[in-house]
């Protein structure tokens, strides 16, 4: 079994680099492997078939690398080639229904539906996010990812374990007044969802999870904390939609490439739209905002 949590972070000459985590020190594939493992993510989940092995005579020697507290971590994929963002929780669509008064559409029980975010827009763990010009309803989103391992098209829901590589925290960040004029025209979310999407702060390989499996699921908790208070708890276990039937939905007909982010969508009461105006106000410049999901890590961001 292989387990590996894979981050990006800069070292001491400021230069971006791939690197591993391990008894809380960072380190860098391709200084501590002298060239045989790339120095970004996104080559290294390319062939990761090829590189796995000589991570895997690395490993606990545990010569040279950094504490974690020297380093500044950045998104540990910082250039996805595509993200798809489902909404694959039911009791978030029930909640945030309600709160714009629609009911839960009969297509969303038939298939799962996704929509693509801004792949240039990726943040990482303790980024700062710039609330967007003329937004005045920002909101999180906390959320759990998958990231693609290896090439594939019309995959189906029983063979997509083979083309998952890992997960990562997904903070699917929203603009809820731009949001919800857009979508009244029939199209997005787009402007209201394009300016930031934070992942991290590691990618775990899928056997790091293999514990808390149940099923096609995971016994996942995921919380959220604004200013230190949490106003969100979920269980990844109660998502309607497994990551089988969203790649395979995002599958049919197209290529998925490797580092390509899935999203799961909002986990139940995982967002400020759910909870309300009378639980929680809007995010502002100064807040900080912590996801954690279990086995995963926290993922931090501060809004400015």
């Amino acid at each position: 079994m292989i387990f590996l949590k894979l981050t990006t972070f800069f070292n001491n000459k400021g230069e971006k680099r791939a690197g591993w985590v391990e008894n809380n020190r960072i380190y860098d594939c391709y200084e501590t492997s002298n060239g045989d493992l790339p120095d970004n993510v996104l080559e290294f989940i390319k062939n990761h078939e090829r590189y796995l092995p000589k991570w895997q005579q690395l490993k606990g020697n545990g010569a040279g690398g950094f504490e974690l507290n020297q380093v500044t971590l950045t998104a540990p994929l910082p250039n996805p080639p595509s993200v798809r963002d489902f909404i694959a929780f039911e009791e978030h669509m029930v909640n945030a229904g309600k709160r714009v008064g629609l009911p839960v559409a009969p297509e969303w029980y038939e298939i799962p539906v996704f929509y693509f975010s801004n792949h240039l827009a990726i943040r990482g763990h303790n980024e700062e996010i710039e609330r967007p010009p003329f937004c005045h309803w920002l909101d999180y989103e906390l959320e759990i990812a998958c990231v693609i391992g290896k090439e594939g098209k019309n995959i189906q829901a029983d063979e997509a374990e083979d083309y998952i590589f890992g997960y990562t925290i997904l903070n699917d960040w929203s603009a809820r007044d731009l949001q919800s004029k857009e979508m009244k025209v029939g199209l997005g979310p787009a402007k209201g969802k394009d300016f930031a999407n934070s992942i991290g702060p590691y990618i775990v390989t899928k056997d790091e999870l293999e514990s808390y499996r149940m099923g096609e699921r995971y016994d996942l908790n995921m919380t959220a904390k604004v200013n230190g208070k949490i106003l969100s708890e979920g269980n990844f276990k109660n998502v309607y939609y497994t990551f089988g039937q969203m790649i395979e939905r995002a599958a049919q007909g197209v290529t998925l490439y490797p580092g390509d982010i899935i999203g799961s969508g909002t986990v139940g009461k995982g967002c400020l739209l759910e909870l309300g105006p009378d639980v929680q106000r809007w995010l502002e410049p100064g807040d900080t905002v912590e996801l954690e999901i279990d086995a995963i890590g926290k993922l931090t961001n501060r809004v400015i």
